[in-house]
């Protein structure tokens, strides 16, 4: 029964094309395009008390005061034309059903909000009539298929938000045409491929791709993105690309399959606060000596790589840092003493599963309480009675060994 729904809705579309009242301020084409939509969801998945449950079509949608037509906005022109539906802003209370292709003749809609409900098949191709929609969020459903090759049309569009669903396909490079986005989220999904040159997206801050299937080297990005996440793709290659983004926040880049060296250039981006590159096969971290307050990085996780050599001293450095992960790397020698200095700085240290050598830092031993993490899993001379130390040492035999075949 559920796959005839998109059928259904057409049908009920035709049928209902007479006019649902004698008078009204809103169009009658709106009200009917609202009523299909009703219509195209499961009657068992509209709760009480929900928005859709407040759609009484004895009301005028842009008329009704009280407590009906919730989640629906609409224009008031001083001509004494019809009003026209302009926003479509529904709760998370768990719809189940398809979008109407209908939705399309909504030409007023700049904002359309359907996430974190249940809605299913594909996004409608005529959504792509709708040219003065500045927002679209349709995230945290069940939708499948492609995105809709119309999508670039819609030269106003500021916010696409189509994360958590079942999409799949390429990301087309036409997408690089919205250039008034300033948010694109495609996280969560199945997208496969290359990501295409987006640097055309000039506005964009926002930009996650995270949890999909995309391969091949790091393209193009815009410079003006504040945050970007690739996490968990099959992503290769060098961050290269990414040195020229000045404007950085966030960058998190895990799990994927980038290699090469980990730069000084990333810890020189005056505003980033958070460095995620862990899960990954770098071997080379370049960290530079910093003076003052410049660098402003809170967190660096760079976890289950392959980095090699000493750790890096200059990591002190770094003013504002509070969270460091280099566990589960291939480290060597001893833990510089400079880093006792920053306990209570740092927060959190993991260092375990390196090949480390030797004493502690005497702060880590007098101040255990002021840092949690773990060293685990080194050569390192660890006091029971400490909570870094909590787990096995391996024989110093074995990190030495690791570090000649290394």
């Amino acid at each position: 029964m559920g796959k005839l729904m998109p059928l259904f809705c057409l049908v009920y579309f035709t049928v209902c094309s007479s006019p649902l009242f004698t008078s009204s301020l809103t169009l009658h084409s709106d009200i009917q395009v609202l009523h299909v939509m009703k219509r195209c969801m499961d009657l068992y998945s509209i709760p009480p008390n929900s928005y859709l449950s407040s759609w009484d079509f004895v009301h005028d949608p842009c008329e009704t005061t009280g407590g009906q037509f919730l989640g629906v906005l609409c224009s008031f022109p001083l001509d004494q034309s019809p009003s026209r539906i302009t926003a479509i802003d529904l709760d998370s209370a768990g719809y189940e059903g398809f979008i109407t292709s209908e939705i399309g003749n909504l030409t007023e809609l700049t904002f359309i909000n359907l996430s974190k409900n249940n809605f299913r098949g594909p996004i409608p191709e005529s959504i792509s009539n709708l040219k003065k929609l500045t927002r679209l969020s349709l995230s945290n459903n069940f939708f499948t298929g492609g995105i809709p090759l119309g999508l670039n049309t819609l030269k106003k569009l500021e916010s696409l938000d189509i994360s958590f669903n079942k999409l799949s396909g390429t990301i087309l490079s036409s997408i690089g045409g919205l250039r008034g986005l300033t948010f694109l989220s495609l996280s969560n999904n199945q997208f496969t491929g290359r990501i295409p040159d987006l640097s055309g997206l000039w506005q964009l801050k926002t930009l996650d791709l995270s949890r999909n299937q995309l391969f091949g080297r790091l393209p193009n990005f815009p410079i003006s993105l504040r945050t970007l996440i690739l996490s968990h793709n099959i992503l290769s290659g060098s961050l290269t690309p990414l040195i020229i983004l000045k404007n950085l926040r966030v960058l998190d880049v895990s799990n994927n399959r980038l290699s090469g060296a980990i730069t000084r250039d990333f810890f020189t981006i005056p505003k980033m606060t958070r460095l995620n590159v862990s899960n990954n096969h770098f071997k080379l971290l370049e960290i530079i000596r910093f003076v003052g307050h410049g660098a402003q990085l809170q967190v660096l996780d760079a976890q289950q790589n392959q980095l090699r050599g000493h750790l890096p001293v200059n990591l002190v450095t770094l003013q504002n840092l509070t969270t460091i992960d280099l566990s589960y790397n291939q480290f060597f020698g001893h833990i510089p003493d400079e880093y006792g200095a920053r306990v209570g700085a740092w927060r959190t240290l993991y260092l375990d599963h390196n090949d480390l050598l030797g004493r502690l830092p005497a702060e880590f031993i007098k101040r255990p309480d002021r840092i949690r993490g773990s060293l685990s899993n080194n050569c390192l001379q660890c006091p029971d009675n400490i909570p870094l130390c909590t787990g096995r040492q391996r024989k110093i035999s074995e990190c030495q060994e690791h570090r000649d075949t290394n």
